[in-house]
């Protein structure tokens, strides 16, 4: 959704030259920004500029500055996508998760609903403390003492606050429909 006038089938068409001034604002911070482009829920977000805004900045926010590595986080939100089978979320995020270095092997198994063979712990302890979170919307003792001593508690409180955004990003998407048919088929059944 480079374009934007590209449109889900629940979303309007845009014509950025018609857009409010609020608007326009939002639009030039994520187009000057470190994504560059309008992909994902933006074109949905920006029917309420405010929302936009806050919403946007939070995602750059959970998306480069949570103190979690690219691949971690790329496999934070691969998990996301699976859990919510957000299509345009996995087909966006599935080729930044591999050049991170998310195994190929992991990401299938989460994109079918497996659970992954995991070699590093790191990998296993984002797949896990998302999916105890998500499953039970909670974390288990285990799992908070790991990710506190393995991560931190500020990288902690960052983990949770991008699974969070991710979810927000997954069920907007869902929502309104988005998909990436230029990159492939979905990858999840519907």
């Amino acid at each position: 959704m480079n374009d934007p006038t590209v449109r889900a089938p629940r979303l309007p068409a845009f014509d950025r030259a018609t857009a409010s001034a609020e608007q326009q604002a939002v639009l030039g911070e994520i187009l000057s920004g470190p994504r560059g482009n309008l992909d994902g829920p933006f074109l949905a977000w920006i029917a309420s500029p405010a929302f936009a805004q806050h919403a946007q900045r939070l995602g750059a926010f959970c998306r480069y500055q949570t103190g979690l590595s690219k691949r971690l986080s790329e496999l934070a939100i691969l998990v996301t996508a699976a859990r919510w089978h957000a299509q345009a979320e996995w087909q966006i995020h599935y080729p930044i998760a591999i050049d991170a270095g998310v195994s190929p092997a992991i990401a299938e198994a989460l994109r079918a609903g497996e659970r992954p063979r995991f070699d590093d712990e790191d990998d296993e302890l984002i797949f896990v403390f998302a999916t105890e979170l998500y499953e039970n919307r909670r974390v288990s003792d285990r799992t908070f003492e790991a990710a506190i001593s393995r991560l931190g508690r500020a990288t902690t409180v960052n983990l949770v606050g991008l699974l969070g955004y991710y979810a927000l990003v997954a069920m907007t998407l869902n929502v309104f429909e988005v998909t990436r048919p230029e990159l492939g088929p979905p990858p999840f059944g519907e």
